[in-house]
């Protein structure tokens, strides 16, 4: 048993005859269990010993994680992957990470025309170990593999029944978590089939448990700031002026008074969860059957149902006029209701449902010497239903205002309805304005491969090996949302509907050729080389190489090379996505700029483009178009890794790594986040910067507030990540018991975003916030574990360099986070040969998520930080 979450790639000696594999990186079969890249392996043992239900937390605990990624404590999964789970290698997208199954590729999950696989569709007990190779792939395995991949391989040839099941919950008695699992397989002469079952059901943590309320600051000190969008209402003017009505439920109707924010707005967190639910049922059955001597039929089957929530703030209703000579209007002049909160209606409630289904026919077989061969079709389907409770239909609320269509008199087919003053929406208005939308999609993924890998010919060093194939592949994505929420009439993120298709027919050739052995400062020299052809039915054809470097200069020092290319054509959504709306957390450069010191670029910049001089951001979200854009083109990569790996002989189980990793990517496909876009363009003199232009986003002219902010992706000018990955693990013995020490740190040295040729880089590494995740420059995991034949204790580290916010200025409150440190720990106790019981607790202290002033939610960011605190859990398993 190794350590809780995460094991480097350790060099291992042969011992006997060891029989040869396939290793994530490369398609030619050797005994040699390490490929020439940078790679961490995470086994079976590491899951169980980590407690968790969830691929996701081992994989986003990596060092080699970073950046926006979508999991069960975020609420900013990606487009339309609610619930689902992501990894995001080096930071640089999820979309650049290719995850694949048993060395195939996974259809994309969530809930329709979506940019990545969702790692939990796997059932935990049929993992046998999940390799990350972190470095680019493209030669290899084709288009995405631009930041590394993430290669699940499930176990074979089991035999027997495991049944376990596990129950956690916090500090705060919340977020319960069950699961249970079942693994039964059979062996024979002619083949096996494995069957596992996992099912895992988890409780909600409310957003105001461990965030009581939004904080911003003001006067130096942290405040609760609310939402904008109150539940009296907030009403402008013509003279610009705003005013906010009754906030009393069944107080005076007609009262009204001028807007403070600090008195009116309202605290949105209650209405939002911390943890959202989830249950999931995922199973697998894998067989195979040896129908000669030297062909054997496989076969895979996979499905899994989610059912999965997220709660919302209640609905708001935006920018409605309200004539003086409505009866409702007290005001006696005509105004617009910038922001109304439909409290009285209730919170809304995301709800999801997926079923994904991947199924892979194959055969495989032995030819002439060591050649090996393989065809295999591989199919997957995703489909999904979502919707939202308590939407407003917009039409239907400007019918309750027109008082020559509605009407006050009971039973009336549209009733007439007060939106100025807290709890004057009557139920029959509510009935008649609010309704559920159904949105539906899915994703199909199909593919033809053939390979053939064996030995060319012997040269003096050893074996000339050689892998190739083509590859047949479709991939497709469709979204359909509610018919009212593409009419534009739904108070909810307009959206249009998705539909695309993308094709490619691929070839590839591997080679290993072992250059020298058995020299002085060559114990062994081998030199890879892959080269991949591409045809897309959309973008014509591409070539994709690399070579890799493999010298053992010393019996205990080896140094690893490798350089290539890839490639990445836009996704479904990033291509086809049509364009929707929806409130993204944003900071504006311009809240509060008056206190800024005279003269400073963002004072001048704010007072030039018109923003009034009082103007204080009303919230933390604005409205933000997103969505597709046909007029992508392909990004392309250049990747060189060096590295060395240093097993020395007088300290017998010690292993040190170090890896030099330097990723270039063009005409890369990014959307700026607006937080972003708005910074820039308010940093720059003069707002001479395209992030300004009225095509990026626009002012109210009354109220200053940003009513109109893009954020489609665009293929910016160039994105440069450089860094050093740094690993140990140590075994020995320690007072009669198996010590293990696993240390793995990544140091990101540089991140830079180009956002169009020419132009000034934005700086990632060692910020934080603004919708972009975490970029410290340290981040490192480190654990130890020591055993008997009884007993087995982890305990585990993991630490989370301090970073500057993205958008707050030097001396602001949040302005840096501080170094965090996660420590976990577990014991297990073998009862007998056949039963185990563990006990683990995450976040032994209690660490607090720091305060990030460009929060995502809770404020803090929750693609970074534990939100949770301290939990513990209790599993047992049972052999059979």
């Amino acid at each position: 048993m190794l350590s809780s979450h995460v094991a480097l790639a350790q060099e291992t000696e042969a011992s006997g005859e060891v029989e040869e594999v396939v290793v994530t990186g490369s398609r030619i079969k050797r005994q040699d269990i390490s490929g020439v890249g940078p790679a961490t392996v995470v086994t079976d043992e590491q899951i169980l010993n980590a407690g968790t239900n969830n691929v996701e937390d081992v994989l986003q605990r990596l060092p080699a994680s970073a950046g926006f990624g979508g999991n069960q404590t975020n609420a900013y999964w990606t487009g339309n992957g609610y619930g689902t789970a992501q990894v995001n290698l080096r930071g640089l997208g999820i979309n650049r990470t290719l995850v694949l199954l048993n060395g195939r590729r996974v259809v994309n999950g969530g809930t329709g025309a979506n940019s990545a696989a969702d790692l939990n569709m796997i059932p935990t007990a049929i993992i046998g170990r999940i390799d990350v190779l972190k470095d680019g792939a493209s030669a290899i395995y084709g288009a995405d593999a631009v930041a590394g991949v993430v290669n699940v391989i499930t176990k074979n040839n089991f035999e027997g029944l495991e049944l376990s099941a596990q129950y956690g919950m916090t500090d705060e008695g919340d977020g319960e978590e069950f699961s249970t699992d079942l693994l039964w397989g059979v062996t024979g002469d002619k083949g096996g089939f494995t069957a596992a079952v996992s099912y895992e059901k988890t409780g909600v943590v409310n957003l105001a448990s461990r965030a009581p309320c939004a904080l911003g600051e003001d006067a130096g000190r942290l405040v609760c700031t609310g939402s904008s969008s109150t539940i009296g209402g907030r009403a402008i003017l013509p003279d610009g002026s705003q005013i906010n009505f009754n906030q009393t439920p069944g107080g005076d109707g007609d009262f009204y008074e001028p807007y403070d924010p600090d008195k009116h707005n309202q605290n949105s967190n209650p209405y939002l969860n911390a943890v959202s639910p989830i249950e999931r049922l995922s199973t697998a059955f894998l067989a195979d059957y040896q129908v000669s001597d030297n062909v054997r039929l496989f076969g895979e089957l996979f499905f899994t149902h989610r059912e999965s929530e997220q709660l919302a703030t209640p609905g708001t209703l935006r920018n409605l006029s309200i004539s003086a000579s409505n009866p409702t209007n007290p005001t006696g002049q005509n105004l617009i209701l910038a922001r109304r909160s439909l409290l009285e209606g209730g919170p809304r409630e995301f709800f999801q449902e997926t079923d994904t289904w991947r199924a892979v026919l194959g055969l495989d077989g032995k030819l002439k010497g060591d050649w090996t061969w393989e065809a295999a079709l591989n199919w997957g389907r995703n489909t999904g239903v979502d919707g939202m409770t308590n939407i407003a239909n917009l039409q239907r609320v400007r019918e309750t205002l027109n008082t020559s269509v509605c009407s006050t008199a009971a039973g009336a087919p549209i009733p007439c309805a007060d939106y100025l003053g807290a709890g004057d929406v009557s139920q029959e208005v509510l009935d008649y304005i609010l309704f559920t939308s159904i949105d539906t999609g899915g994703n199909e993924q199909r593919s033809l491969t053939a390979d053939v890998s064996g030995t060319l010919f012997d040269l003096p060093a050893g074996r000339l090996a050689l892998a190739a194939g083509v590859v047949y592949r479709e991939e497709e994505g469709w979204r359909n949302p509610d018919s009212l929420t593409v009419m534009g009439v739904a108070n909810t993120n307009q959206q249009d509907p998705i539909a695309g298709a993308v094709k490619a027919k691929e070839a590839y050739v591997e080679v290993s050729a072992p250059l020298l052995k058995d020299l002085p400062f060559a114990q062994n020299v081998e030199l890879n080389g892959a080269l991949r052809y591409s045809d897309y039915d959309l973008f014509g054809s591409n070539q994709t190489y690399k070579l890799g470097l493999n010298w053992s200069i010393l019996e205990d020092l080896r140094f690893r090379a490798t350089y290539g290319t890839g490639f990445r054509i836009p996704s479904v959504p990033e291509l086809f996505g049509g364009v929707a709306e929806g409130n993204l957390t944003t900071t504006d450069p311009c809240s509060n700029y008056s206190s800024l010191p005279a003269g400073s670029v963002v004072r001048t910049n704010c007072a030039a483009s018109g923003v009034p001089a009082g103007y204080v951001q009303l919230g933390n979200s604005i409205l933000t178009t997103v969505g597709g854009n046909q007029d992508l083109q392909p990004e392309s990569a250049k990747t060189l890794t060096l590295g060395l790996v240093y097993q020395p002989r007088q300290i017998e189980g010690l292993s040190l790594t170090v890896d030099y990793f330097d990723i270039q990517i063009e005409d890369a496909i990014r959307s700026i986040p607006g937080s972003t876009k708005l910074a820039v363009c308010y940093n720059t003199p003069g707002m001479a910067h395209p992030f300004c232009g009225s095509d990026q986003f626009t002012r109210s002219s009354l109220t200053g507030e940003v009513n109109y902010l893009s954020a489609q992706p665009v293929n910016t000018g160039q994105e440069t990540l450089k860094g050093v990955d740094l690993g140990v693990r140590y075994l020995f013995d320690l007072a009669g018991l198996n010590a293990t020490v696993d240390w793995n740190t990544t140091y990101l040295q540089e991140y830079e975003v180009m956002p169009y040729p020419g132009a000034d880089p934005i700086v990632f590494d060692g910020f934080i916030g603004g919708g972009n995740g975490g970029y410290p420059h340290w981040r490192s995991q480190a654990s130890m574990t020591v055993e008997n034949e009884r007993w087995t204790g982890t305990y585990s580290v993991q630490w989370i360099g301090k970073a500057t916010d993205f958008n707050a200025a030097p001396g602001d409150i949040g302005y840096e986070s501080p170094d965090v440190f996660y420590h976990n720990a577990q014991v297990a106790y073998n009862i007998n040969d056949k039963a185990r019981l563990s006990v683990g607790v995450d976040n032994l202290f209690d660490k607090k998520a720091p305060f990030i002033q460009s929060w995502t939610d809770g404020n803090t960011d929750t693609m970074t930080y534990d939100l949770l605190g301290r939990r513990g859990y209790v599993r047992l398993g049972y052999k059979f």
